[in-house]
């Protein structure tokens, strides 16, 4: 009897299941959007209910299309958006507000708060990650703070908080009728709650955000059996074996499993990891420590990331807040009908400047603008963004870990834009490796899942199993790069201090 792997990726605009064969194949897969809530500027919001309900119909639909059961599905992985928050009652399976999703900068004053005196490094040699609104402990705190009720509730027991990979998994395991309360190591390490020596809860920092203990789901590493779907679900008696973070499942995706290799997803936001071993690597210039993997009782395997928080948004932002484009797609074919970006510079600093700088008072500017400029400039501005904010990142990496990168493996759905990836390349001065099989996130959780319960017998299937698709070179004329690397940090500058005191935004 021929067997399956069933991936779940729960992300930013939508969530899709995908079954994979042993051969890393995909065999069918189903997908459903969600509404992304604006209430204010700054603000994010996701209906946790309604993702709840469009996993399961894309799981219908993906079992569907390949004409399998649950019966013929041997282990569920499961992937998600990370730090975006959920607060529900663990009696009624109700949220008590709308998901706060990461890109939401809602909370900058209480990160102010949290830094007044010891500045955003107060936990970092804890958490590896700087205060920032980026991360979920000050969205529970937020939440706990602004819901009418919900600290009550929290202290009485009543509250329970996860990430999307908790919400779901308590869902597809029982819900109030025994659902577990997990997340995994990967997930753990973005709430800024967490020990990365330890992999355990800091106390001190979850009582500084005034976050009671009780939340805060038990961490378990991203491959090993948590549970099996429940009875009267479309996955009965199914072992759910794999969590991880949407960006550390496309890693293991991309079978980055060796010290000094490296991955880059281009999707709503763009997400570097580079593995950095059994020892977590102390930024010194602006990226965070993560958790990449841990594979059952294996020792955890960390990572430096640098993290951009809108690149592929952008091109939806011009195609839905301006208009310019039918399909988000058509900027490509807007950008090649010119040779250039014109002098126009596009800095998508929607929601501050995520790493290297870590600037929540930059906000996004077009810069460079003449009556020379058209739509064409801008939508090739607009790729040309996503590629020199990977190369500050790249930049900051190479310093951090003291040993340059030699490729970049890249997957997300931007990597198709054939345009932007011979851009990349030429202003990284390293070859871009496009897989064959693009759906690395949902490719990597289906891998955990798989190896938890012997399917594949561990990363070395993996590798065996990962194969390029294209591969691009540098080719621009260094002082050509140089030029517009410099013009770009230039107009970086000019984002910033742009949010007052008395913005809230």
């Amino acid at each position: 009897m021929t067997r399956y792997v069933l991936s779940i990726d729960q992300g930013t605009t939508s969530s899709r299941a995908i079954v994979f064969d042993h051969a890393a194949t995909v065999v069918a897969s189903g997908q459903l959007e969600h509404r992304q809530h604006f209430p204010r500027a700054g603000w994010v919001e996701h209906d946790a209910v309604e993702i709840w309900n469009n996993v399961r119909e894309a799981v219908g639909l993906a079992l569907t299309r390949a004409n399998l059961t649950h019966s013929d599905i041997i282990a569920v992985g499961l992937t998600n958006q990370r730090e975006t928050t959920v607060v529900w009652n663990r009696h009624t399976g109700v949220p008590v507000y709308r998901a706060i999703v990461w890109q939401d900068t809602r909370t900058q004053r209480i990160v102010e708060d949290l830094a007044r005196e010891q500045g955003v490094d107060r936990y970092k040699d804890v958490v590896g990650l700087p205060l920032a609104t980026y991360f979920a402990g000050p969205k529970v705190a937020w939440i706990l703070d602004n819901v009418e009720g919900a600290r009550a509730g929290a202290e009485r027991g009543d509250l329970l908080f996860g990430t999307m990979d908790t919400w779901i998994l308590w869902n597809l395991t029982g819900g109030v009728d025994g659902g577990l309360h997990i997340t995994d190591v990967t997930n753990a390490s973005r709430t800024m709650l967490m020990d990365l020596d330890t992999l355990a809860w800091d106390e001190q920092i979850a009582s500084d955000m005034r976050i009671p203990m009780g939340m805060l789901p038990e961490i378990r590493s991203s491959s090993e059996v948590y549970g099996v779907g429940r009875s009267h679900g479309m996955l009965p008696g199914v072992p759910i074996a794999g969590v991880l973070g949407d960006q550390q499942a496309a890693t293991f995706g991309q079978a980055c499993f060796s010290e000094g290799m490296a991955k880059n997803t281009y999707g709503t936001g763009n997400f570097l990891l580079l593995n950095t071993g059994e020892k977590r690597v102390r930024s010194q210039n602006g990226l965070l420590t993560t958790v990449c993997y841990k594979i059952g009782e294996a020792p955890a395997v960390y990572a430096l990331e640098g993290s951009i928080a809108v690149t592929g948004s952008l091109v939806q932002w011009l195609r839905d807040n301006l208009g310019m484009l039918a399909d988000a797609a058509d900027v490509e074919t807007l950008a090649r009908q010119v040779e250039d970006n014109g002098g126009a510079y596009f800095v998508p600093a929607f929601s501050g400047l995520f790493a290297p700088y870590w600037r929540p008072d930059a906000r996004g500017a077009l810069l460079g603008l003449t009556r020379y400029i058209t739509k064409n400039h801008l939508a090739r501005a607009a790729l040309e963004a996503t590629a020199f904010q990977t190369r500050e990142v790249v930049e900051a990496m190479n310093a951090d870990s003291g040993i340059p990168l030699t490729e970049l493996r890249v997957d997300g759905g931007m990597v198709a834009n054939e345009l932007l990836m011979q851009f990349q390349a030429d202003q990284l001065g390293v070859d871009v490796l496009r897989p064959e099989v693009v759906e690395t996130t949902a490719l990597g959780a289906a891998y955990a899942a798989g190896i938890a319960v012997g399917f594949w017998e561990g990363p070395d299937a993996v590798t065996r199993n990962w194969r390029e698709s294209r591969r691009w070179t540098s080719r621009m004329p260094l002082l050509e790069k140089e030029r517009m690397f410099r013009n770009w940090k230039k107009a970086v500058t000019r984002t910033m201090n742009w949010v007052d005191g008395d913005v809230d935004t």
